[in-house]
């Protein structure tokens, strides 16, 4: 499909090709299925636009989480936590597998690109009454805004689905029959209601398992696990910022600054080896089917979650060192060490596992178990940047072949 031609109607309904000179500027473009082999497919501004937009609420979520965990509201925070961040990652993910499968980038495609953003930014401002007064009114109705427009957007790519039709039909049909179920959940009382939302969220889940079934969806391998890898960076360099922060606001209230600045280079060099572990392996040559796709979208859930948190873990530990914390310090410890371990077991279970590279499917797995561990060890955090230093210099030494032949080539 020439993505300079415009979708116009014969008689009968028919869509017709009017050629872009022709076109007016508000016809839109015929949203057929995009090639799953298309050379170059990248990222445009506008995905990159959406992530950073979504990683706000990101950001906001992590500030409450680490209010929480500060003040030992420990499992409260953090099944708050995990919910919001289901509204946050699926909206988020089903947006990219749209978009790797329809995307026109035409007028209408980018203004209910815009009404999602706008969703997650109301989204943002239900944080703080999940995590104070359990009010999950607000992230519902704004979830429900973003899940309508992609509603929208896949009865529109229905129309030149082809092949994937009746996959487009059942994902409209699915995901609006969810938030309807979201909407009444709000009708019922407190203690049902946190039940309804678990049972809601597999139903989330089982939607595109279900349509996917009756008519895949064309997928772009490249596309996909670049979007996933480009959402990590940006909540790793969000993590990083807000840690900074909280640094700089904490010199004025700590009389030695030693430790302060210890816990500051921790978190940098941590975040660095974080990325550097993420992005060792190519990950476009993990997914070759839908359930392999499912997997590696799926697991991304813990990725990205435990990114978001592990700023919350390094303020938990700067509140330790100014005594604003309810913590205990080995608790507030695992607060830092629980986010790297859930991110490093991640990466290694969706991407470098496959490697079948025997010396790091031990040496990574180990590593976070230690990283785990650490608190109890007589230097909590700075054993964990150095496991994970370690864990850098032997994925250095053992690069995967893709590398070594990418290096033979551009020498």
């Amino acid at each position: 499909m020439s993505m300079s031609n415009h979708a116009g109607s014969r008689e009968g309904g028919e869509p017709e090709v009017v050629p872009a000179a022709e076109a007016g500027r508000f016809r839109l473009l015929q949203m057929r299925p995009r090639d799953p082999e298309e050379a170059g497919r990248t990222a445009t501004p506008l995905e990159l636009f959406f992530d950073l937009v979504f990683v706000v609420a990101v950001s906001v979520a992590a500030v409450n989480l680490h209010h929480a965990l500060t003040e030992a509201h420990i499992v409260e925070g953090l099944l708050v936590y995990a919910v919001i961040f289901f509204g946050i990652w699926w909206a988020w993910i089903n947006s990219t597998w749209f978009a790797t499968s329809f995307a026109t980038d035409d007028w209408l495609y980018r203004l209910l690109t815009f009404v999602q953003m706008a969703g997650v930014l109301v989204l943002a401002a239900g944080v703080k009454p999940a995590f104070e007064e359990r009010d999950f009114s607000l992230l519902i109705f704004s979830y429900v805004v973003m899940r309508v427009a992609m509603v929208t957007q896949w009865l529109r790519a229905s129309r030149w689905a082809g092949e994937s039709r009746r996959a487009t039909q059942l994902y409209a049909l699915g995901i609006a029959v969810a938030q309807v179920l979201w909407l009444l959940s709000l009708l019922l009382p407190e203690p049902v209601s946190f039940v309804a939302i678990g049972v809601l969220i597999l139903v989330e889940l089982a939607v595109p398992i279900v349509a996917e079934r009756q008519g895949a969806t064309p997928w772009h391998p490249h596309h996909l696990t670049e979007r996933f890898g480009l959402f990590t960076l940006i909540l790793l360099g969000e993590s990083l910022l807000a840690s900074a922060n909280a640094v700089i606001v904490a010199i004025e209230e700590v009389d030695e600054l030693g430790p302060l600045l210890w816990i500051a280079t921790l978190a940098l060099v941590v975040t660095c080896a974080l990325w550097w572990i993420y992005f060792w392996s190519p990950h476009h040559r993990l997914i070759t089917d839908y359930a392999s796709s499912v997997r590696h979208g799926y697991a991304h859930y813990f990725v990205f979650a435990a990114a978001g948190a592990l700023s919350a873990g390094i303020e938990v530990e700067i509140d330790v060192l100014t005594g604003t914390s309810a913590l205990d310090p080995l608790i507030a410890s695992f607060t830092v060490t629980v986010p790297i371990a859930v991110f490093v077991m991640g990466i290694w279970w969706i991407a470098l596992r496959h490697q079948r590279d025997r010396v790091v499917n031990t040496v990574v797995p180990t590593a976070a178990l230690l990283v785990l561990l650490d608190p109890v060890l007589p230097f909590p955090v700075a054993v964990s940047a150095i496991i994970l230093t370690l864990v850098v210099v032997v994925l250095v030494a053992r690069a995967p072949e893709e590398a070594h032949e990418h290096g033979r080539m551009e020498a």
